[in-house]
């Protein structure tokens, strides 16, 4: 029997050519390198001390390719909520190249032109929430870097920009639960990327 609160495991895609890179990559549907696919199968083992009632996934090839390589793609669900910010003007470019012109830029403060809005990918966000929350049991996520740090800001009410808070790697477990019977949102661990060493 379950003692403690149902918990939402977030995992971030394995590495992909722009990852590694750090270019912004939203829609731009880049598959695993083969560094990203050995990640993905390191996942099956850590995610093992769960049982999920459900599993979704961003669209996108890499997070769906990692999400089957940990081995859920028998159950996995397809949500578009899930899917990377879109970075509009700014797809494929690194923050220090988007720099060059302007200078102190960030996502954060400054979002991105003809791309998504910060509170368009907050919206999506609260939407995955909302409906992880209402099935009260352990739901996995597969996702984006940023996507996944919009997620833990809402989940502890803050607002989304506080996403820059947290940093986050390839193929790592985050994950949120509650305190004070579920009424208190919390940050169980994040970035863990411990079976990636192994």
């Amino acid at each position: 029997m379950k003692t403690r609160a149902p918990q939402v495991v977030l995992v971030r895609h394995g590495e992909t050519e722009w990852s590694r890179s750090s270019q912004h990559t939203g829609r731009t549907d880049l598959p695993l390198l083969q560094e990203g696919r050995v990640m993905g199968e390191k996942l099956h083992v850590p995610l093992r001390a769960w049982s999920f009632a459900a599993v979704w996934s961003s669209p996108l090839k890499r997070a769906l390719e990692t999400c089957v390589l940990a081995g859920y793609g028998d159950v996995v669900q397809k949500r578009d909520d899930l899917m990377e910010f879109d970075y509009g003007d700014y797809e494929g470019r690194t923050g220090a190249d988007i720099r060059t012109t302007r200078p102190d830029w960030t996502l954060w403060a400054d979002g991105v032109p003809n791309g998504e809005t910060l509170e368009q990918v907050s919206a999506r966000a609260d939407r995955i929430i909302a409906d992880a929350r209402a099935l009260q049991d352990d739901v996995l996520l597969f996702s984006h870097g940023h996507m996944l740090r919009i997620i833990a800001a809402r989940w502890l009410g803050l607002p989304p920009d506080g996403g820059r808070l947290f940093h986050l790697g390839t193929a790592s477990i985050s994950v949120l639960g509650s305190e004070a019977g579920g009424r208190q949102p919390v940050l169980e661990s994040w970035n863990d990327t411990t079976h990636l060493k192994e």
